[in-house]
């Protein structure tokens, strides 16, 4: 559309949702999960993977008491007991191997449904009628959608799966060789100056306390990488735009020379990420200073801690290794929060964007709830009414320079509208996607009423379908395709009326607006809305297209919205949009609460 429509939001929509917000937030992902229609399916794969992880530890533990009986045999020299061993571990290790085989697939197949739930439901968020068209203008939450939906959205489900799946191992490991550990390192005796105790369960208690301690110190350091995460991810999905917008310009950049002016501006972008994987750079590094730290301390942390054990002759080279493995399982599973908490920082961060993506467009039929509403009345009268109509924005109101306007079919009406002037505004308030304002429309019947912009939709597939959208290609015969196309001087086109293609793409911004009048010619509407739609023509399309309104489409009521009267006097009435002071501006919505403050911005154009 000629003007910019942009949707206001004191607070930006688009800025992380705060902290203490991370429970509402997976609550809304879980639901979202739950009513998705796969949920069974999701339900069944999380059982399977529980199972199998339940089993592993299983497996674990035999294979963690294995240690006894075989380094006893090494130490003995016992040749058979070696072998018997050996046989024993190829049984638990093949056990292992499959168990681990089907847990990748279960977990690869928990992606592929989580994602399939997850992206279809934002699909049916994102494309609720005339939901995209004002989340376009919602502030930096609309900007980008696409890389939410696709990379955000993939990104947070494989993190969350693997995410999930590690935690439930750890934990089950955890409970399974505090156990063992536990056991093993009772009735050890402690000599210090002359005197004997022992200390219940002691290997347990410094586990914890040396995994607390490296969590601890992770936390501490890493934490600002969320913050960081969900600004890189900001200024990734901003290159990512800037690379698309270039490479759709590609022939008005050549025609003026551009290119040095386009590679600045990609290479700020581009500046912008690799600042932001600098500051990454830095705190990956401090964080690995402390999980390095802990993962080499953790190599011979186990024998320390059973070395009195074995040095006072309560346990034999078997016990040792046996509870250096339940040791080092233990650490295993205090760790996880060590040796993840970079994918943890990185999951949160992906997680506000997709969260808070979400969260706007289920608060997006919110906005403007204070302001009034213009009332759209479906009529089966054969005429367009304008009563007491007033268009309310954030910079102020519009209204026809009339209170009460009738238009009857055959008219042909232009109106007049200052450069920013709530033109636009006015145009999407007719067609039912700007609500906000006052008064009443009064609209003949939908079907016979067809809207055209200056930058027509183009639906997927193919010409033909192009051209009879919103209808079936079924409805018209070839001679009329042919017809239509002819008489808007677009010939060449008829060869290729059934060659699917990304016609936005493959034809010029001229050949586009001729399109959108051949597809008036085809469905004749009795009703036609244009937004500035003629004043981009050229001027042999312009003279084109007012022939063929004045006589193919001679019965249609016409309704042009543009800047000024340069038809020639095709235009049998003139109507203007004027400023009302004293009417009511766009209030934001009360969901912009929801959302962390951030800059103000400035006032939107309407």
């Amino acid at each position: 559309m000629a003007d910019e429509t942009t949707i206001p939001s004191e607070s930006e929509a688009a800025a992380p949702a705060r902290d203490e917000q991370l429970a509402p937030q997976v609550w809304m992902m879980i639901t979202t999960f739950f009513n998705s229609p796969g949920r069974n399916t999701l339900f069944l794969l999380g059982g399977a993977v529980c199972v199998v992880v339940a089993l592993t530890a299983f497996l674990q533990i035999k294979l963690n008491a294995w240690n006894k009986p075989f380094y006893d045999a090494l130490s003995l020299k016992d040749f058979s007991e070696f072998l018997y061993q050996l046989v024993m571990f190829g049984l638990i290790a093949g056990g292992l191997l499959a168990l681990n085989v089907t847990q990748a697939w279960l977990r690869e197949m928990s992606k592929l449904k989580l994602r399939d739930g997850l992206t279809h439901d934002l699909f049916d968020q994102w494309l609720v009628p005339r939901r995209a068209f004002r989340l376009s203008g919602a502030g930096e939450i609309g900007v980008n959608p696409d890389q939410r939906i696709h990379e955000d959205a993939r990104h947070l489900v494989e993190t969350s799966t693997d995410l999930g799946i590690g935690l439930l191992q750890s934990t089950l490991l955890l409970i399974s060789f505090i156990t063992v550990l536990w056991t093993v390192s009772d009735g050890i005796k402690f000599s210090v100056a002359g005197l004997s105790f022992a200390l219940p369960g002691y290997m347990v208690w410094l586990a914890l306390t040396y995994a607390g301690i490296a969590s601890f110190g992770s936390w501490r350091v890493g934490r600002p990488l969320i913050a960081l995460n969900a600004e890189r991810y900001a200024r990734e999905a901003d290159l990512r735009f800037a690379l698309v917008r270039v490479n759709e310009r590609t022939e008005a950049i050549a025609l003026y020379g551009g290119e040095t002016d386009e590679k600045d501006y990609l290479t700020r972008e581009f500046d912008q990420v690799l600042s932001m994987m600098r500051r990454l750079v830095s705190g990956i590094t401090r964080l690995t200073w402390v999980t390095a730290g802990y993962g080499w301390f953790a190599i011979v942390a186990p024998f320390i801690v059973a070395s009195p054990g074995y040095f006072a002759g309560d346990m034999s080279l078997g016990g040792l290794m046996m509870a250096a493995g339940a040791f080092n399982q233990v650490q295993q599973a205090l760790r996880w929060f060590v040796d993840n908490f970079s994918t943890i920082a990185d999951w949160r961060a992906t997680l506000l964007r997709v969260a808070s993506f979400r969260l706007a467009l289920v608060e997006m039929d919110k906005l403007g709830g204070e302001t009034g509403h213009i009332e759209l009345v479906p009529t089966a009268d054969n005429q367009l009414v304008f009563d007491q109509i007033g268009i309310a924005s954030p910079a102020g109101c519009t209204r026809l320079s009339e209170k009460h306007v009738t238009i009857n079919p055959a008219e042909r009406v232009l109106i007049i509208g200052k450069r920013h002037g709530g033109k636009t505004s006015f145009f999407s308030a007719i067609a039912g996607l700007w609500p906000w304002g006052c008064g009443r429309i009064l609209l003949p019947p939908a079907q016979t009423m067809m809207f055209v912009s200056h930058q027509d939709y183009m639906p997927p597939g193919t010409l033909r379908g192009a051209l009879a959208y919103p209808y079936q290609p079924s409805q018209f015969s070839g001679e009329e395709y042919l017809a239509a196309l002819d008489r808007m001087k677009l010939a060449h086109l008829s060869p290729d009326l059934d060659r699917a293609a990304r016609w936005e793409r493959e034809l010029t911004r001229e050949d586009q607006h001729k399109l959108a009048f051949s597809r008036l010619l085809l469905h004749k509407p009795r009703w036609i809305l244009l937004d500035e739609a003629i004043d981009h023509l050229d001027e042999d399309a312009r003279g084109l297209v007012l022939d063929i309104l004045g006589q193919e489409l001679a019965d249609a009521a016409i309704v042009n919205i543009g800047l000024a009267d340069t038809q020639g006097g095709f235009f049998t009435r003139v109507l203007h949009l004027i400023d009302d002071p004293r009417g009511e501006h766009l209030a934001p919505c009360a969901a912009a609460s929801l959302f962390a403050p951030a800059a103000k911005q400035k006032a939107p154009v309407i």
